[in-house]
């Protein structure tokens, strides 16, 4: 019998559509291509840490998947300016951001810190509705270690497409959050240590 409807070509028909399926449902905004900086690209992120009184800048690196939380030196009662920047390999990825600057914003999270951070973004890195995605920051050191026997850390995370930001601060535990976001997924995210 030549049935169209036979049993081979619906099960040849189902699993044609299973794939197609799973292709789709496993990209971001579905597409691929619509990803500015797709989270698979980006393999490091550096902070160039000024010490604004000494005038030295350090750069510190993380390597996305490597693991392990690079240590950045901070001085109680110092003032530092910080620029992330984001790369793919040896590439500056930073300009991707900036060219989608609506699309991104990065949350500063400081455990077990007394730091106030601040968003220095000039126009290249502030969003249509006024909020700066923090590429640039400045940090006023109060207390760089709050608690001895606790880890010190930054952890900052670069969010895609958020619904809703806000640069607001909050407490949290023993530290201080500065920004949060509504929706979107994490194309980033970075742990450092913060030492003395």
């Amino acid at each position: 019998m030549n049935n169209l409807f036979n049993t081979k070509n619906i099960i040849k028909l189902l699993a044609i559509l299973f794939i197609t399926f799973s292709i789709v449902s496993c990209q971001r905004d579905n597409s691929a291509e619509e990803d500015d900086i797709p989270q698979e690209e980006l393999t490091n992120i550096v902070l160039l840490v000024k010490d604004v009184a000494a005038n030295t800048t350090t750069p510190y690196n993380y390597s996305i998947g490597a693991g392990g939380a690079q240590s950045i030196k901070l001085e109680d009662g110092k003032t530092y300016e910080v620029e992330a920047q984001f790369k793919n390999g040896n590439e500056d990825a930073t300009g991707e951001i900036r060219d989608a600057k609506d699309e991104h914003f990065l949350v500063y999270n400081f455990p077990n810190s007394d730091i106030v951070l601040t968003r220095t973004d000039d126009a290249s890195s502030t969003r249509a509705d006024g909020k700066r995605v923090g590429l640039k920051t400045t940090w006023v050191v109060n207390k760089a270690i709050k608690n001895a026997s606790a880890t010190s850390q930054l952890i900052l995370t670069l969010y895609h497409e958020p619904t809703e930001v806000s640069e607001d601060h909050s407490v949290s535990g023993n530290g201080v959050i500065y920004g949060t976001q509504t929706g979107g997924e994490t194309d980033a995210q970075a742990n450092y240590n913060i030492i003395n």
